[in-house]
């Protein structure tokens, strides 16, 4: 036992140390969710000022979750996941542009621009769902859908892998139905 990094492996000193401090981020460990945009935003509130107890009362400036657009109902769904002791993040399958262009000024005091753009296509899985979260150990993905928005195919058959693997697939079109339908899910195992 000359080498302590050893010892601390092989007796998984390291690993307590790292557990607890995870566990430390947890917000709130009940399993109920906030069933309405209000009740988020009560939440939000209470959270931030006891994360900030010096801060005064008129400085806890929290944002106000609406479900109005796809983004916002997007960031109230991540909010009240985290806010609930789960872990939620936002996918992204964009590709992206690779501008090769650039300008100069020929010998007649002319710009010109050469070059071309190009797009580099996503690396991610297509259908993607925008959020992928774990609630109470359970896989859940969320796809957010306003207004006349509807699914691709290539999202149809995303949702069928993820519910054949044994996860949970939500369509959310507001934030209550959201709510009712998780709750639902979660409860049927």
């Amino acid at each position: 036992m000359d080498n302590p990094k050893k010892e601390s492996l092989t007796t998984g000193q390291g690993y307590d140390e790292r557990a607890s401090s995870c566990s430390n981020i947890r917000r709130n460990k009940s399993s109920q969710f906030p069933s309405n945009l209000k009740e988020l935003n009560t939440l939000n509130v209470n959270y931030l000022r006891s994360k900030y107890p010096t801060v005064p009362e008129h400085g806890v400036n929290p944002k106000r979750h609406t479900d109005k657009t796809a983004g916002s109902l997007t960031k109230a769904v991540k909010a009240a996941i985290e806010l609930m002791g789960g872990q939620c993040e936002r996918i992204s399958h964009m590709g992206r542009s690779l501008d090769n262009r650039y300008s100069y000024t020929d010998v007649l005091d002319r710009t010109k621009t050469i070059g071309s753009v190009k797009y580099i296509p996503s690396t991610g899985t297509n259908g993607t769902a925008d959020l992928s979260a774990t609630i109470q150990g359970r896989s859940v993905k969320i796809e957010v859908k306003i207004g006349k928005d509807r699914m691709s195919e290539a999202q149809k058959i995303y949702c069928e892998k993820v519910e054949a693997a044994g996860g949970i697939y939500i369509i959310a079109r507001s934030y209550s139905q959201f709510v009712e339908e998780l709750e639902r899910r979660l409860k049927n195992g």
